[in-house]
């Protein structure tokens, strides 16, 4: 992508005139500039070593794999790694990591403090491993100061492009996605979850929405403390240690999943989804849709026909 952005950049009169040389210069590093082996078996080039290639101003640490416990299986080598972004990053680098790879910028510290994306089948292994960080949920880019974050597998594209806007404008950004036949359009992570994945299966938590999608949608904070046979202080407690979500947050996601589920059917109108879901108004249900999924329910309901369709 850095390459399509240089020569969209090279390709245009318009453009070229901006720049001396290639906006982007891209090196693949390891601790001892020697090749790695990628998960499928093959040999990757390496530029450089972490000590002879001095201080870039973007650092990317890519996905990896993972063991059974959700954990790298290369432990010692993220440890590494940890320890020269630090120093980059202490040193001015800006540094960013996609799915997986926040595990290294996590092992840094990094992420302390700070608010950061990654993908959401492993949002839960992060939000434990490294607690003073603030996860956020369904995000697909977050940027916090110098900390850049993704989750998914292809959210790289989204990484790349904002960097290139950063680094070189919008319409550079937007030169190099038209030419790669990508966009820079960051669905939310919530398109794509199965409902309920989000809640890793805790016992107060499947209680929970059960309550709200089967008993009463339009169910009050006060009034899912006390079905659950707590006060309304321990639920935001435990929710906000669960999931950190408010009461309220927990409440809207789980009536907005149930929402998308009916929008599945196109035989149920959007007007009967807002009934279901426990809304008066359309106006408040389109609202927390849109707040939640990142479009409207009309238009989610078109990209579901859309992913449906051979052509989709």
């Amino acid at each position: 992508m850095f390459w399509i952005a240089n020569y969209a950049v090279a390709s245009s009169p318009q453009h070229a005139a901006r720049f001396e040389n290639d906006p982007f210069q891209t090196v693949i590093v390891s601790p001892d500039g020697g090749p790695v082996w990628d998960v499928q078996g093959r040999l990757i080039h390496i530029d450089s070593s972490f000590q002879s290639v001095g201080q870039p101003d973007v650092i990317i640490a890519p996905g990896m794999v993972l063991g059974n416990n959700r954990e790298p299986v290369n432990m010692l080598g993220v440890e590494e790694a940890a320890v020269w972004l630090r120093k980059q990053y202490d040193a001015g680098s800006i540094v960013a990591s996609t799915g997986t790879g926040g595990f290294i910028l996590g092992e840094a510290g990094l992420l302390d403090g700070k608010s950061f994306s990654t993908t959401w089948w492993f949002y839960h292994t992060m939000r434990e491993r490294y607690p003073l960080a603030q996860s956020q949920w369904g995000k697909v880019l977050e940027e916090d100061g110098r900390v850049l974050t993704t989750g998914g597998c292809f959210s790289w594209i989204s990484l790349v492009l904002h960097i290139i806007q950063k680094g070189a404008g919008a319409d550079v950004a937007k030169l190099a996605a038209g030419m790669s036949l990508t966009d820079n359009d960051s669905l939310c992570q919530h398109l794509y979850v199965p409902p309920g994945l989000a809640d890793n299966g805790h016992p107060l938590l499947l209680r929970a929405q059960d309550i709200i999608r089967f008993k009463n949608p339009s169910i009050s904070a006060a009034q899912l403390a006390e079905a659950l046979n707590t006060t309304e202080r321990t639920l935001q407690r435990k929710l906000k240690a669960l999931t950190q979500e408010k009461p309220k947050e927990f409440i809207t996601r789980i009536r907005i999943e149930s929402a998308c589920v009916m929008l599945a059917n196109p035989t149920i109108s959007i007007r009967q989804v807002v009934t279901e879901c426990g809304y008066s108004e359309e106006t408040a249900f389109r609202k927390a849709f849109t707040q939640i999924m990142g479009m409207a329910p009309a238009r989610y309901r078109q990209w579901l026909a859309d992913k449906a369709s051979p052509q989709g």
